[in-house]
């Protein structure tokens, strides 16, 4: 367990491999935990780290640092303790956020985006992320899954007010603004049968700016990097790879993940 103290208050991570960093930013079920697969295929050239943001596994419980800005301010002291510079992220749902507002907020600190199951609508947020105790969130989510006992046991560590005050923060914020502000390449990964983060239309891949690139899992739900962890992988090491500033629309969903011919 590695561990670093910032603000007086205990901050988790884990960290796997050499070479340049990324960040892994878990949802609002589970912690680092997941992550564990994707952490592991990516550390073969990159140095994998997975944080555990405040109220959620093995990171401080404390009421006051819930609000996203201050998962923001945990991220930013992050970096700057084990001095990490230009940094890739790759967040998920509540991760996901947190790694765009992140981007948005230090362009000259991010060098890329993956964020999966973003919602940048607050139609898009069923409500019983708001209403249920994580534990009941984990049996929803993850039940049908194989293999994923250790990420249910870490539900009960997640405080449910930083789930409350986070989805509090998408109802009073418009988060598609995101998309004219973000200057950082982003690829958006979305599984079409999320329960959790509901699929917005099959039109909004036309309204992405240049540098955006949406590939769906139509067969996932909310946790592709564990229903579909092949594909999923090899997706995000192939982003990973990309020439720094490049947009991630030269990539293509097909049964081999290999760039498209130009």
């Amino acid at each position: 367990m590695s561990a670093i103290i910032f603000e007086d208050e205990i901050v988790h991570y884990e960290v796997l491999g050499r070479g340049r960093p990324v960040i892994y930013l878990h949802s609002w079920v589970g912690s680092w935990r997941y992550w564990i697969p994707s952490m592991q295929a990516a550390s073969v050239s990159y140095r994998a780290y997975a944080l555990d943001m405040w109220g959620f596994g093995d990171s401080a419980k404390n009421t006051t640092r819930y609000l996203i800005s201050q998962q923001l301010r945990l991220l930013n002291g992050f970096l700057y303790q084990l001095g990490i510079g230009r940094v890739a992220l790759v967040g998920h749902g509540l991760g996901a956020i947190v790694a765009l507002k992140f981007a948005e907020q230090y362009p000259q600190v991010v060098d890329r985006v993956m964020a999966v199951e973003m919602p940048f609508r607050p139609e898009q947020i069923d409500p019983r992320l708001k209403h249920e105790t994580p534990e009941s969130l984990a049996s929803w989510l993850l039940s049908t899954l194989p293999e994923v006992d250790a990420t249910v046991l870490e539900a009960p560590k997640s405080d449910r007010d930083a789930l409350y005050q986070s989805i509090q923060f998408l109802e009073e914020e418009n988060l598609s603004e995101l998309l004219t502000r973000l200057q950082s390449p982003c690829l958006l990964v979305h599984g079409k049968s999320d329960p959790a983060v509901k699929w917005i239309d099959d039109d909004f891949s036309a309204t992405l700016p240049p540098h955006f690139h949406l590939i769906l899992f139509e067969e996932c739900g909310h946790f592709p990097m564990l229903e579909n962890p092949s594909q999923f992988n090899r997706l995000m090491v192939d982003f990973l790879a990309l020439p720094s500033g490049e947009s991630p629309r030269v990539l293509a969903l097909k049964e081999e993940w290999k760039r498209r011919v130009r």
